[in-house]
């Protein structure tokens, strides 16, 4: 008989979406009866909701897998199984293997489980009911996947065989999602999805939509939007502009380049061409104040030349992205770019370490401008050392230092920004305001802001 009071626990790695999904297995299986603990040692069953977009996480998830205790009873979940299922069965012992996103499904994986069966269920087309429970990582942050899946055909990108072909939700559940979280507390939304902008493209709806609706709602919060790649946000630029006044939606831009070269783009299968991705980036920063870009390159695709390389660097130069995901570009399972011939490892390090200093000196310097800002951040995480992290309107990480004893999570705060470092600011408290839902609009760009170019 099924003991419905063992204890799991559950890890997450990787995307929001991941989290997110994590969050939903947490919540399913608590509901289940189950007990969710912090910590391996009190566990019976443990599941890892795995990440493998690359050749060195997907490494970082087996060393990890491998190192379970024997007398646990191990799931794996997630995109690993369907990236590379032959390596994980060959290297790991599990007692159960399903795909990513398996909503309620985790019930019925650990049950089997208990019941000494070995379920494997390869499958990448879930999409769970975004009103399941969750266990949620923080209560001021709710990560929602408006879709699953994409309409891409990357050539080095495997994520793609894992998460499957674009499934999108309907905008009333989301909206019912959204009002629901913001009855619970929450404060802050991340949007996520594999290609945000692709969303809606197979229901009849697209991103603008929903973003058009959900602004509609008579309630105080703010929006990150998540990745949108390039060629599918030419198509709604204009209206994105729009979107992006509301004082609600966080001023981030996460908009991958992954080369500055075209022929590069092309063998990429990215559908888009460096004047696209310019087109966009000078059109959002002309008329979005205080712009956050994010973007992601890729090192040593196979038919990045040494002249395709300086064209990225030149763009890079030019765009000053405040931030850069840079990757080293590794041969994934069953891609195109696995079977085209390889650059020598040697040189794609060289590269990343060239780009990665001049990504690093852009960050900086763009981050030494909002030194002297004055205006509010919303606290949504905690830092190290009783430091807390609050976040500007801009999407900036701001750490400010307070009491061990005060709990700042949520709360708005007033503050200074006196030093800027790569990868964040740091600033003292001028003054402290209650909850989001509990107070008047503020504005968060303060009439002491100047204009950060």
């Amino acid at each position: 008989m099924v003991n419905l009071f063992k204890k799991i626990f559950i890890k997450s790695f990787g995307c929001a979406a991941n989290i997110a999904d994590g969050e939903i297995i947490a919540g399913c299986l608590a509901k289940a009866g189950y007990k969710i603990v912090p910590n391996i040692g009190e566990a019976d069953i443990i599941i890892y909701n795995t990440c493998a977009v690359k050749s060195p996480t997907e490494n970082r998830m087996i060393s990890i897998l491998r190192a379970i205790p024997k007398d646990k009873k191990l799931i794996v979940a997630g995109c690993l199984p369907l990236i590379n299922f032959e390596r994980l069965k060959k290297e790991v012992k599990f007692d159960g293997v399903v795909g990513p996103s398996p909503g309620e499904l985790i019930i019925d994986v650990v049950r089997m489980v208990e019941n000494g069966e070995n379920p494997i269920i390869l499958r990448n087309d879930f999409k769970p009911n975004l009103l399941l429970p969750r266990i949620p990582v923080t209560p001021i942050i709710r990560i929602i996947p408006i879709s699953y899946g994409c309409l891409g055909s990357c050539a080095y990108c495997c994520v793609r065989f894992a998460r499957g072909k674009l499934r999108s939700y309907y905008i009333e559940e989301i909206l019912e999602e959204v009002k629901n979280s913001l009855k619970e507390g929450v404060q802050e939304f991340w949007l996520t999805s594999q290609d945000l902008a692709a969303y809606g493209k197979d229901i009849g709806v697209s991103l603008i939509d929903l973003l058009e609706k959900l602004l509609k709602l008579n309630e105080k919060f703010f929006v990150r939007l998540g990745m949108m790649n390039p060629n599918h946000v030419i198509g709604i630029l204009d209206e994105l502009v729009k979107v992006y006044r509301d004082k609600r939606i966080f001023k981030f831009l996460h908009l991958p380049l992954q080369s500055g070269d075209d022929k590069v783009l092309k063998d990429m299968n990215r559908f888009y061409s460096v004047e696209d991705y310019r087109r966009i980036v000078y059109t959002v920063k002309d008329k979005v104040e205080n712009l956050t870009l994010a973007t992601d390159v890729i090192c040593g695709f196979p038919t990045e030349t040494s002249e395709a390389f300086k064209n990225t660097l030149k763009l890079i130069k030019e765009i000053k992205p405040d931030i850069v995901n840079i990757s080293k570009f590794y041969p994934r399972p069953k891609t195109i770019a696995e079977k085209m011939k390889q650059l020598p490892t040697q040189e794609v390090k060289r590269r990343s370490k060239i780009l990665t200093k001049l990504a690093t000196e852009i960050s900086l310097k763009n981050n030494l401008k909002w030194v002297g800002w004055v205006g509010h951040i919303l606290v949504d995480e905690k830092g190290l050392n009783c430091s807390w992290i609050g976040r500007n309107i801009s999407y900036k990480p701001v750490v400010i230092k307070s009491s061990c004893m005060e709990n700042l999570m949520g709360k708005y705060l007033k503050v200074s920004i006196k030093k800027a470092f790569t990868n964040y600011l740091e600033a003292d408290i001028l003054g402290r305001e209650v909850e989001l839902n509990k107070q008047q609009p503020i504005n968060l760009y303060s009439k002491q802001v100047r204009k950060l170019v």
